[in-house]
């Protein structure tokens, strides 16, 4: 790194620091191409086209130097050094503050000591502030909070606490957490420390990515760390519907002579539009394939609602009339308002203003779109009964967790669908770069493929990425070849990314004893040994031991590792049903996850102790007691 910026001054890496953060929205701490030819279209850069293609491409092809496709804040720092960066952080910097709604923070940085600005969204705090206040009026917990104002930073301040934003986890996917775990009265730093915690743990285990924001940033109300969590949080909620194993009626999207598992493969943005070009084309309206620049003119729109709105066929509901007296108003502004003001007749006028509309602002208008869906689908699901039932079984709760887990940690694209989503072994080439297992990036094949032989590239991608389990990783992959990982073999996916995630967790154990190795015995041991010390009667002999379906061991271990954080009252100790069990693990996950433990394991596999998971459950406290050591 340092050889990198010898050139470029404290300013200037601050400017350019802040152009990187600005693209790099999921905080991944990477950017893609597609992402960087974003920002020279938006930096106005004074280059012809060919000449942006070309710095695009070589940042690509030369600066990349892992050769992962991705670019990394220093590669993206050694480009624009080269680039004469004066020039080129100037454009960058004034393309990014001239968007529309950007509101500047002033503040410092360890970085630079002079002050530094952070821009945010006003468009998306206003939206953001808008469905909260919304989605948690009812709640008492948060009485004291709400409404928010959307037109003040109101939002960052009551977030601060921890409590709404354990509450928007819960809303978006419930049960993640156990509410009995939030510190709600009398609050402390401590304590305040404990619900962000808790917030941000659980965050990443319904697959947020959080790797570059603390506990910290969300006290001091970081405008664009807060919006980023939030919008990853509202997301999951908004998309969790949006699947076909869970919303049958989604077959009638299916194109003509397509196959029901080519359906299954699209994500929850690409399932959206082809929502809407489906109602688009009952009503005889053009097409859109974005977003963004298709929808501005809100015609589509209009043909959307038109399509969507109960016609009172159905005794139970009464028909909405959608008026298209604005239609035609020559003004975009007042067109959009017209619209949104039949959209507000379903109860859906959110997250967009006439001025989002207008503007295309595509994260908005896909939250609007996705809301539409989730309350008015209006699709019937086809009597057919060819399909294969099987397919619309769904994920298991392994397969979800597995994908959170990938998720959480940036990995790029977002896995939406495990095995399809794996086909091309990108990802779990990414994720041998995250656990230490040297890759090759000039032995992958990537994107785009070509049309012949796609698959071909894709099914030599896998079997490099078999060779590196077995040779470099050392690990079990009897029987498994690159084929298998291209179809999507269950089991033998599974198998592969199980050992994965185990290496993943073991290297942070070993970081916190200094590179010594960790295996399966020394955390058994280790737990013995605490709970001892700690005069507790519970003890473990394996990771099947079935003393842990009473989460008992596990509630002990935490109680030992941070004195107090269990409430006693919460635990109930003898004479366990199945319901007290399950209440048991819900909330030792919650409380260890409050005490800093990025645990992805569900309550279920506790109580039917799932010895992988238990694994990684112990592991992770593991990693927390050591660290309170040091």
């Amino acid at each position: 790194m340092e050889n990198n910026i010898t050139t470029i001054s404290r300013e200037e890496l601050e400017e350019l620091r802040e152009a990187f953060s600005k693209i790099d929205i999921d905080n991944s701490g990477y950017v893609s191409d597609y992402e960087l030819q974003d920002l020279f279209k938006e930096a106005s850069l004074p280059l012809p086209g060919y000449k942006v293609r070309e710095i695009v491409e070589k940042i690509i092809a030369v600066t990349d130097s892992n050769k992962d496709g991705r670019i990394n804040f220093e590669e993206f720092v050694s480009i624009i050094q080269e680039l004469k960066s004066k020039d080129v952080s100037k454009s960058f910097r004034k393309s990014i503050n001239k968007k529309q709604g950007i509101t500047a923070i002033g503040g410092t940085s360890a970085i630079s000591s002079e002050g530094t600005q952070h821009s945010y969204s006003e468009e998306e705090k206003v939206a953001f502030v808008n469905w909260i206040n919304k989605a948690l009026q009812d709640d008492p917990d948060c009485k004291h909070l709400l409404p928010m104002n959307p037109s003040d930073a109101s939002l960052f301040k009551s977030l601060a606490d921890g409590i709404l934003l354990c509450k928007m986890i819960n809303f978006s996917q419930p049960d993640t957490i156990d509410e009995r775990a939030i510190n709600k009265k009398k609050l402390t730093p401590f304590t305040i420390s404990e619900n962000l915690n808790l917030a941000l743990n659980s965050a990443s285990a319904i697959g947020c990515t959080v790797v570059n924001i603390g506990s910290q940033d969300l006290q001091e109300g970081k405008p664009h760390l807060v919006l980023g969590l939030l919008w990853q949080i509202i997301k999951v909620g908004l998309f969790a519907d949006i699947e076909i194993s869970r919303n049958e009626a989604l077959i009638a999207l299916l194109n003509e002579g397509e196959e029901l598992d080519q359906l299954m493969k699209l994500s929850p943005e690409e399932l959206l539009l082809r929502w809407v070009n489906y109602h688009l084309a009952n009503a005889g309206w053009q097409k859109i394939s974005n977003f963004s620049q298709d929808i501005k003119d809100s015609r589509a729109y209009y043909h959307l609602l038109n399509q969507i709105a109960p016609k009172g066929d159905d005794p139970d509901e009464l028909p909405i009339k959608i008026d298209f007296s604005g239609f035609h108003d020559k003004n975009d502004l007042r067109r959009a308002e017209y619209m949104l003001q039949q959209a507000d007749k379903l109860g859906c006028r959110q997250f967009v203003t006439p001025a989002d509309v207008v503007a295309g602002n595509p994260k908005l208008n896909l939250a609007f779109v996705a809301n539409l869906f989730n309350t008015y689908p209006a699709l019937n699901k086809p009597d057919n009964s060819s399909y294969d039932l099987n397919l619309l079984e769904g994920e298991s709760k392994e397969e979800r967790t597995f994908r959170n887990w990938m998720n959480s940690l940036g990995v790029s694209p977002y896995v939406n669908h495990l095995y399809s989503d794996l086909s091309d072994a990108l990802i779990i080439f990414q994720l041998y770069d995250m656990t230490r297992v040297p890759v090759d990036w000039n032995h992958v094949n990537k994107p785009p493929y070509p049309l012949l032989g796609c698959n071909m590239k894709k099914i030599e991608n896998c079997n490099y990425a078999v060779e590196l389990g077995k040779t470099k990783a050392k690990f079990s992959l009897v029987g498994i070849a690159g084929h298998d990982l291209n179809e999507g073999n269950p089991t033998l996916t599974l198998a592969l990314v199980w050992q994965l995630m185990r290496r993943y967790t073991l290297n942070v154990l070993s970081d916190l004893g200094e590179g010594e190795k960790v295996n399966d015995e020394i955390i058994i041991k280790w737990v013995n040994q605490t709970l001892a010390k700690a005069n507790k009667k519970t003890s473990i002999t394996s990771f099947k031991d079935k003393s842990i379906s009473s989460s008992l061991p596990v509630l002990d271990l935490i109680d030992a590792i941070a004195p107090k954080a269990v409430r006693p009252e919460m635990v109930k100790r003898e004479d366990l049903s199945h319901q007290d069990k399950l209440n048991n693990a819900k909330y030792a996950i919650s409380v260890a996850r409050k005490i800093g433990a990025r645990i992805y394991a569900l309550p279920d596999d506790l109580v039917e102790v799932k010895p992988k998971m238990v694994m990684t459950v112990f592991a992770c406290l593991m990693g927390r007691g050591l660290n309170r050591i040091k």
